[in-house]
């Protein structure tokens, strides 16, 4: 178990942040560790898995690669699978499922491959387990084996995560279409929030939600791992150790940074619903940081700084036709959803967003100077309606949406005109 080849799927456009993530994690350098189209390659030991697991914030989850072969049809990937040592990494009386992903493969159904494969490890199982096969679990599996097909190749892994990683844990109070926490936390990344020395600078999301961005922002300062509130698949594996995992997660609590009590929070967050509001501080309370943090209900177009000293902002605003919740018309006549305003976002059409965000924009100019704000959104032409010149802008992809996280340097009076700082891509 000490020579594991992994892979760690995250969003496009995530890569970059994520391959310092694992060298800091893992203490790995050179070409042991990869960036790839998707997510990061490296080698590592079993150890290497569970700190994984525990502390990536930007991960989808930690893949380990048992079998790489080529293919021409379903036969082969039944030949493939079962010449893998399944028995090495759970018993049958384990459940299993198996799901396929492809890039251009010949092959005409996934399904049917899935079925291959999930046939091969069974039948392993009957001949080194006297007739025992472990069942299929669609839903809550003990196992999750992947197979990834391209052209003629065929990656076999299995899952050492389960649950995504992006639940963390203590997002149980939520809205429709929440942000997930792993690109909270690649938001916070590319923002330079945590990059720079001596102390933090304020940090403020107007458009909170239930929280996502403040809290990731407040584990991640105080240094508590992204897991540390979750379970692993791993610990149902052949190979886990517990005393192994307690010693990793003791040298985990006691690496978080010791509070000062009384301290004044330097991160804020605020929303127009004050049922996300409610949310927000329940789930910054089940993190372990609702000492850090001040929530508060409020329109975007009318908080003012939450603190004297200039900031970071950071929004995932909502966009579309139900624009109008973001703001005190809104509220007035639909309720104040944020989860409404969200769902909008996802679909990036119709509705006056234009106004709002000019409005918006105006605001700022007016109480925020020497604000750096940054906004995730999937319209590509939000500089426009925002009437700003953004100085840099970062691609991500928030699940099937491609998005741009926009950073606008916030000065008072007109920022048109004003050349643009480099993109990072168009």
């Amino acid at each position: 178990m000490n020579q594991l080849q992994l892979f760690l799927p995250c969003a496009a456009g995530v890569e970059d942040y994520l391959l310092p993530e694992v060298h800091h994690i893992t203490g790995l350098g050179g070409q042991a560790v990869q960036k790839r189209r998707g997510g990061v390659a490296l080698n590592g030991a079993w150890r290497d898995v569970l700190l994984l697991n525990l502390h990536s914030r930007l991960a989808q989850r930690v893949l380990v690669l048992l079998s790489y072969t080529e293919y021409r049809n379903e036969q082969d990937l039944y030949r493939a699978a079962s010449e893998v040592a399944w028995e090495a990494w759970f018993t049958p009386r384990q459940s299993i499922k198996v799901e396929v992903t492809a890039q251009h493969s010949p092959l005409t159904s996934l399904n049917f491959a899935a079925l291959k494969v999930k046939d091969a490890v069974c039948d392993r199982f009957r001949v080194k387990a006297n007739g025992v096969r472990p069942d299929v679990d669609t839903q809550w599996p003990d196992v999750r084996i992947f197979a990834h097909l391209t052209t003629d190749s065929c990656s076999l892994y299995i899952d050492t995560s389960g649950e995504p990683l992006f639940k963390r844990g203590w997002r149980e109070d939520k809205g429709e279409a929440p942000l997930k926490e792993t690109l909270a936390a690649a938001m916070l990344a590319a923002s330079g929030w945590l990059a720079g020395e001596g102390d933090l600078p304020p940090l403020y999301d107007p458009c909170c939600g239930s929280g996502t961005i403040a809290i990731e922002a407040a584990q991640m300062a105080c240094n508590i791992a992204a897991g540390s509130g979750r379970r692993f698949a791993f610990e149902r594996y052949l190979p886990f150790a517990q005393h192994v995992w307690d010693a990793i997660k003791k040298e985990a609590r006691e690496a978080e940074v010791t509070r000062i009590p009384g301290q004044k929070p330097i991160i804020f967050g605020s929303d127009v619903a004050f049922r996300m509001v409610d949310f927000a501080q329940r789930n910054a309370q089940r993190a372990g940081v609702a000492d850090l943090i001040e929530f508060r209900g409020g329109d975007a177009l009318q908080r003012l700084p939450p603190c004297a000293e200039p900031g970071v902002m950071l929004v995932n605003p909502p966009y579309g036709e139900r624009i109008e919740v973001a703001g005190v018309a809104g509220s007035q006549r639909s309720g104040g959803g944020r989860e409404q305003a969200q769902m909008a976002g996802d679909s990036g059409a119709g509705g006056d967003d234009g106004a709002f965000f000019s409005q918006l924009s105006a605001h700022w100019k007016k109480n925020y100077p020497g604000w750096t704000a940054w906004v995730l959104t999937p319209d590509l032409k939000l500089p426009g309606k925002m009437r700003l010149k953004e100085s840099r802008r970062v691609p991500m992809w928030n699940g099937p949406l491609e998005c741009r996280l926009f950073r606008f340097d916030m000065v008072q009076g007109s920022a048109r005109g004003k050349p643009a700082a480099p993109a990072d891509a168009p």
